[in-house]
């Protein structure tokens, strides 16, 4: 399975959650009881589907490695396995964030992610 996850998440939550020192999801993320990530080519369409339109948004990469058995590989979309964190996620884990900024056709326009 894919060594970086992706998620895709509001600065002000970000750094709610960079104040407290770890990160336990977005409401999405709460109310379904784990944190939704996404591979790298996963990511774009996650995008389009669940943050078209938003502003203000980072991309966060995170060692999956890091999270040991919590991180699991599940069906979802289209029977495509996705990586669901069933914990809050140590900001020790992150790899990098950045800003996730709409180009002028109001894509989000993506940093480089290794596959």
């Amino acid at each position: 399975m894919a060594k970086t996850i992706y998620k895709i998440v509001p600065a002000s939550l970000w750094q709610n959650a960079r104040e407290a020192g770890i990160f336990k999801g977005a409401v999405i993320d709460l109310s379904d009881g784990y944190i939704h990530f996404s591979t790298a080519s996963q990511a774009r369409e996650t995008a389009v589907r669940h943050f078209a339109g938003q502003d203000d948004l980072l991309l966060v990469a995170v060692d999956g490695d890091a999270l040991g058995e919590k991180l699991v590989f599940e069906p979802s979309r289209g029977g495509d396995l996705f990586p669901h964190l069933y914990a809050a996620l140590p900001l020790s884990a992150v790899l990098w964030e950045k800003p996730l900024p709409r180009g002028a056709d109001g894509a989000h326009q993506f940093p480089e992610m290794p596959l």
